[in-house]
C-alpha cells in the first residue's frame, strides 16, 4: 500500500491583470506594473529640465540665494546642488538613489538619474526611473563683475623709485612674468615714480610684498 503525502511546497496563487488580463503575483491594486505606470507617473510635477547658472571667471556655481560655490564635476557637492534646485516638488516622493549620467565637459549639460518611490492605488508602492537634464547658463557672479568693471580692490601696494632711469621696474617686471606674480593682480597701473598693484585680497598683497622684499633693494 502507497501512501500519497500532500507537498508542503505552495507556489504562490497568481490572479489576472484587472486592466489586460495578464497573470500577476497578488498585489493591493490588482494591476500590473505596465498598466499601472501606464495610469500614474508619480514623476508629474518634478520638472525635467532646469536651468543652473555657472560663472565661467571663477569656475562657481549659484546656489540660491545668493552664495557662490565652487564644485568638481559629478561631485557629490555638485548632486547635492542639483537636488536642491527640485528640493520642493522632489519632497513629494521618496527618493531612492541619484545619480550623475556621463555628458561631454563642454556640452554645457548635467544629467542626473533619479530614482524614486511612491504609494499609488490601494498601498501599491510605485518605483520609477528618469533624468533630469540641467542646462548650464554663464552668468557673472557679483565678485567677477566688479573685478572686470576694475572698481572693486581691497588692496593696493605702492612700488617707488627716485631716480631718473627706469632699470629697476624694467628688472622688477622680468622677475614678475617669470615667476607668475601678475595672476593675483586685478590691474598694475603707472604713474610718473613708480607702479600701483591693485588686489582683491590682502593675502595676495601680502604675498606679493614678501616677493619684493626678497627680489629688489628697498
Amino acid at each position: 500500500m502507497e501512501y500519497m503525502t500532500e507537498s508542503t511546497d505552495r507556489s504562490p496563487g497568481h490572479i489576472l491583470c484587472c486592466e489586460c488580463g495578464v497573470p500577476i503575483s497578488p498585489n493591493p491594486a490588482n494591476i500590473c506594473v505596465a498598466c499601472l505606470r501606464s495610469k500614474v507617473d508619480i514623476s508629474q510635477g518634478i520638472p525635467k529640465q532646469v536651468s543652473i547658472s555657472f560663472c565661467k571667471q571663477c569656475q562657481r556655481y549659484f546656489q540660491p540665494p545668493g552664495t557662490w560655490i565652487q564644485c568638481a564635476l559629478e561631485s557629490r557637492e555638485l548632486l547635492a546642488l542639483c537636488l536642491k534646485k527640485i528640493k520642493a516638488p522632489l519632497s513629494k516622493v521618496r527618493l531612492v538613489d541619484a545619480g550623475f549620467v556621463w555628458t561631454e565637459p563642454h556640452s554645457k549639460r548635467l544629467k542626473v538619474k533619479l530614482t524614486v518611490q511612491k504609494e499609488v492605488m490601494n498601498g501599491a508602492i510605485l518605483q520609477q526611473v528618469f533624468v533630469v537634464d540641467y542646462v548650464v547658463q554663464s552668468q557673472m557672479c557679483g565678485d567677477c563683475h566688479r573685478v572686470e568693471a576694475k572698481d572693486f580692490w581691497k588692496a593696493v601696494i605702492q612700488v617707488r623709485q627716485k631716480t631718473l632711469h627706469k632699470k629697476t621696474f624694467y628688472y622688477l617686471e622680468q622677475l614678475i612674468l617669470k615667476y607668475g606674480m601678475h595672476q593675483n593682480t586685478l590691474r598694475i597701473k603707472e604713474i610718473h615714480d613708480g607702479l600701483d598693484f591693485y588686489y582683491s585680497s590682502k593675502q595676495h598683497a601680502q604675498k606679493m610684498v614678501e616677493f619684493l622684499q626678497c627680489t629688489v633693494p628697498c
